[in-house]
């Protein structure tokens, strides 16, 4: 079965250019002399690129194995010179046909720029000083049956790097900064959590009611109970059935999925942090998310300073917290605190040139939201903190007992971009279920984006949830941020693309 693969993965492909029909003949002649690449399953490197550069003088003569990928050759006759990328950086590789056995020689020499090979060989410097491995046994681990993207002409269009995530790593490796500070970021976010006793959970990504959040679910259908389920918009209502049951702080890192458009800062399905703390409240919150992004700053990147959207944003904690009503006033000049009926709200708002939509009650709530959503949220660089948000679009935060047209909810906003979001959270069932019903209003009127209906969410608050407060945070916002990168795509491995063809 083996030779009947081997004899249908070298044979003629219709249509191939020269250049890959050569790489194929190459391969079919590696086979047919039982030297086939991809029947070795395992080699044993003992060395890094970085590891030799950086111990060069305890290495210097010393025989080592590294393992990677050809990224260019020079050289004629009977000296070679490649370089070889692992995921540490590159090494250069010196082979000399004197130095060598001939035959392992003339395998080298055919060898092509993207192939993966394993080199043993000793650690010298050239007489133009480029630390090395000078090759004495080099082993073919696997044949690169297309050929990378010219290094000038290369993988240069944003949309193919994405779709082509393989390839951009490979020809673009500083692209892999970003997602190693990801990783960093998300395992601080881990340290930070669990050191002040939060316990990490898992909840389900399929419900049978869509909830925690205004946002147009993806729908699916389950066989087996034959039911439509819709993937999670939030992990909100989940968690907060634990505080119920008495696990005081929990928190979930986990993808969400938002059925809506996308733009430099929206894909479909990201990442958050949902966090929810026992006897806390908002400004609880606060404290620990200025805690939480700062401190991830200064330990990934040593500073608080950072570079974002053409902006320099200051990280240093001391953040500024504002009402919505103040920032609506110091931004686009109408004191809704001085407004005292609908009417007046709607019409100043209109007088500006903020327009309501068309699913929105025609609310002094829904209008100061809208004045801030269209002319302040744009003016926001500096890390601040929005707080007091309306009863009208917070149908999960607990009402501000100075003002029950508010609620104690705040949003962190960054060179023009919501960072998170956090609430002193509602816990009187009384109270839910009218927002339920109202959001419930909502969707039959045609807004797809509002909530259901949780009645077991309500028999969850009927049993007594405690004081909390709770905080959401976008995971892919803050890597942004800290990378300095202006899309979304750029900070998540594998985005949501169009198929090929469309559109």
């Amino acid at each position: 079965m083996a030779d009947q693969n081997n004899q249908t993965t070298a044979q003629e492909q219709p249509n191939l250019s020269q250049l890959l029909q050569v790489r194929r003949d190459k391969l079919r002649e590696l086979q047919q002399a039982g030297s086939d690449p991809f029947q070795i399953t395992r080699y044993e490197a003992d060395s890094d690129s970085a590891g030799i550069k950086e111990n060069f003088d305890a290495l210097e003569g010393k025989t080592v194995t590294v393992a990677g990928r050809l990224m260019s050759k020079r050289g004629m006759g009977k000296v070679s010179f490649c370089d070889l990328q692992d995921k540490t950086g590159r090494i250069q590789l010196y082979a000399r046909k004197d130095e060598m056995d001939e035959e392992d020689y003339a395998r080298f020499k055919k060898y092509d720029i993207g192939d993966i090979v394993g080199v043993e060989g000793a650690v010298f410097r050239t007489q133009r000083g480029e630390m090395s491995v000078r090759v004495v046994k080099p082993v073919l681990l696997s044949k690169s049956l297309l050929p990378l993207p010219e290094k000038f002409h290369g993988l240069t269009s944003t949309e193919l790097r994405y779709r082509q995530r393989y390839v951009d790593l490979i020809v673009n490796p500083e692209v892999k900064r970003n997602f190693v500070l990801r990783s960093k970021f998300i395992k601080h976010v881990r340290d930070f959590m669990d050191g002040r006793g939060f316990i990490e959970v898992e909840t389900p990504v399929l419900n049978t009611i869509s909830g925690g959040a205004t946002a147009r679910p993806f729908v699916t259908h389950h066989n087996t109970l034959d039911i439509d389920m819709y993937m999670r918009i939030a992990t909100e209502l989940p968690l907060k059935r634990l505080i119920v049951g008495g696990m005081d702080r929990v928190y979930e890192i986990g993808r969400i999925f938002r059925n809506e458009g996308m733009d430099p800062k929206h894909n479909p399905e990201f990442t958050t942090i949902e966090l929810y703390q026992a006897y806390a409240d908002f400004n609880d919150m606060m404290d620990l998310f200025e805690d939480l992004l700062s401190s991830a700053a200064q330990k990934l990147l040593g500073t608080y300073q950072c570079r974002w959207q053409g902006e320099d944003i200051d990280l240093t904690p001391g953040w500024p917290r504002m009402t919505m009503a103040q920032a609506v006033k110091e931004y686009a000049g109408i004191d809704f605190m001085a407004l005292t009926s609908d009417e007046e709200a709607v019409a100043a708002a209109k007088a500006i040139g903020v327009e309501l939509p068309e699913t929105a009650d025609k609310t002094w709530g829904n209008a100061l939201y809208q004045c801030f959503d269209q002319r302040v949220e744009e003016k926001l660089i500096q890390p601040t903190f929005i707080t007091m948000h309306p009863v009208d679009v917070s149908p999960l935060a607990k009402r501000s007992p100075a003002d029950p047209r508010l609620t104690e909810r705040f949003e962190l906003f960054i060179c023009r971009s919501e960072m998170g979001n956090a609430f002193s959270e509602l816990n009187d069932p009384i109270d839910q279920r009218a927002r339920f019903q109202k959001q419930a209003e909502l969707r039959a009127k045609g807004d797809d984006e509002a909530g259901m209906m949780d009645e077991d969410f309500l028999t969850a608050l009927e049993y007594g949830m405690p004081p909390t407060g709770g905080l959401g945070i976008g995971i892919d916002r803050c890597v942004m941020l800290l990378t300095g990168a202006d899309s979304i795509r750029e900070v998540i491995l594998f985005p949501t693309m169009r198929p090929l063809g469309e559109g």
